[in-house]
């Protein structure tokens, strides 16, 4: 019986790991990913402490903090989440585990543009990420969909390698955190198409091109050899719904300050939550109160 289970490995799991071994709680983290969706960025500048890192690195710097305290940490999926009186059942494929308490930091996964194609020409044109991929595109021409701050990060990424890299974004104005912007605008070769959405990603073995819902340069289709999907995310947040615990209309867990939900015992950080401002650093503030509340929640139990 553990007094604490973190589900998911990402930057919220593995801060949340290390402040529960500090508070001497019987833990365990299960991710199918430790490390999480951080480790596919390139650059890392607005984590305190760090001027300059990448995600990689910054999850390893985590995940080697949480080992110096005596937690378990597991890379395995959890599959289903069930209580039981006051306590909570963990199956992953092959094993079952148990719980006073549990923490949800299952963060995110991409958002699909849901159109024809995308399905189609996945890992043959269509990405989601330009660090793992971007590479393969040396001297070629690159869209990038989506108009926030990682969007143009990916942009930038992609000029490492792309002769040519498109922003297309469906608003009146992309945006990027300000020094973001800068680095965009002076880099020549990004171009942006605002107010505009994809129809239709084309292609035959490979993408060559996109349908356009305006005309663009005079013509509806754009030539390209591969579309980069930088939409937002979707919170991962089934099991929690299942077991009764709130979620607003975007499917995030809704938490109140102390990083608690409605069901007692269930506590929640990271991208999956219903903050507004969603950052490495948040959703790491956000898992070391859940543990905080976690702590709280079973020592006052066994009182």
């Amino acid at each position: 019986m553990y007094d604490l289970i973190i589900i998911g490995g990402g930057v919220s799991g593995l801060g949340a790991a290390m402040y529960a071994g500090r508070l001497n709680m019987k833990t365990l983290m299960l991710g199918d990913n430790i490390g999480g969706t951080i480790t596919l960025t390139d650059v890392v500048e607005n984590y305190p402490g760090f001027e300059r890192l990448t995600g990689l690195e910054l999850a390893e710097k985590l995940r080697k903090h949480a080992e110096n305290y005596d937690v378990e940490m597991i890379e395995d999926k959890a599959k289903s989440i069930d209580k039981k009186d006051k306590k909570f059942i963990i199956k992953t494929e092959n094993k079952t585990y148990e719980s006073k308490s549990i923490l949800i930091a299952t963060g995110s996964k991409h958002r699909e543009l849901g159109v024809p194609g995308e399905k189609q020409f996945e890992g043959k044109g269509v990405h989601t990420c330009a660090l793992c991929d971007g590479y393969f595109y040396k001297e070629k021409t690159i869209a990038v969909v989506g108009g926030s701050d990682s969007a143009g990060k990916e942009a930038l990424l992609l000029t490492q390698w792309g002769k040519k890299v498109y922003i297309i974004y469906r608003g009146e104005k992309i945006h990027p955190e300000p020094v973001n912007m800068k680095r965009i605008e002076a880099n020549k070769k990004i171009e942006i198409i605002n107010n505009t959405n994809v129809k239709e990603i084309k292609g035959d073995k490979l993408v060559n091109s996109v349908t356009l819902d305006k005309p663009y340069g005079g013509k509806n289709e754009l030539a390209l050899d591969a579309v980069f999907i930088e939409i937002g995310a979707t919170p991962m947040s089934q099991m929690a719904e299942k077991l009764g615990v709130k979620i607003n209309n975007k499917k995030e867990i809704i938490i109140d300050r102390d990083s608690r939900t409605n069901v007692p015992g269930i506590f929640a950080a990271g991208d999956v939550v219903d903050t507004k401002f969603k950052q490495a650093i948040t959703g790491v503030g956000e898992a070391v109160a859940a543990v905080y509340s976690a702590y709280k929640y079973v020592n006052e139990s066994e009182l």
